[in-house]
């Protein structure tokens, strides 16, 4: 079935792509999620990993899994994403974040929906939520987010350990 998409997209068949896109929507939707700031903003990085996609069909080895491949397209158009979008939104100085103590006396085991963590990690600003999502979701290691990103190592670990600390505090907020 895949490979047979593949072959009418790499053709520029419309219904090919039309069915591609159908097919791996919710899919690429989980991800962009992860790092839009909302719905609208997933929906259009998603749509432009799949016109990337459809771009680069020609490429793509059919000897090889499909998902892995589509994956890491919406990975990176994401990063882009955001490296565009980080020169028009200030982006937060670690030295200005203020060490919040955080409470530990509560702990949230259960009864939480996907759409709340989503809302939750969309709370974040967009650094931290970027090298939270590659690191704990993506398994990046911090040496190819700093890459990625263009940051030192140091502030990889750094923003995932303050994205962390924000996600207990707006767990805490949300759920006491």
């Amino acid at each position: 079935m895949i490979r047979e998409l593949v072959r009418g997209c790499r053709k520029r068949r419309r219904d090919s792509q039309k069915k591609m896109y159908r097919m791996f929507y919710a899919y690429g939707m989980s991800i962009t999620l992860r790092y839009a700031d909302s719905r609208n903003q997933a929906a259009s990085i998603l749509n432009d990993a799949f016109m990337k996609v459809f771009t680069n069909i020609k490429d793509f080895d059919t000897d090889r899994p499909f998902k892995p491949w589509l994956r890491q397209i919406i990975v990176n158009t994401a990063i882009n994403h955001y490296h565009k979008n980080q020169k028009q939104k200030e982006m937060m100085e670690l030295e200005e974040v203020s060490d919040q103590k955080i409470s530990r006396e509560e702990e949230i085991l259960s009864g939480i929906t996907y759409d709340e963590i989503i809302e939750m990690v969309q709370q974040l600003s967009p650094v931290y939520r970027t090298v939270f999502n590659l690191h704990v979701i993506e398994g990046y290691k911090h040496r190819e987010i700093a890459e990625m990103l263009d940051i030192s190592v140091g502030t990889s670990k750094s923003n995932l350990s303050k994205a962390k600390q924000n996600l207990q505090s707006i767990l805490e907020r949300n759920f006491r």
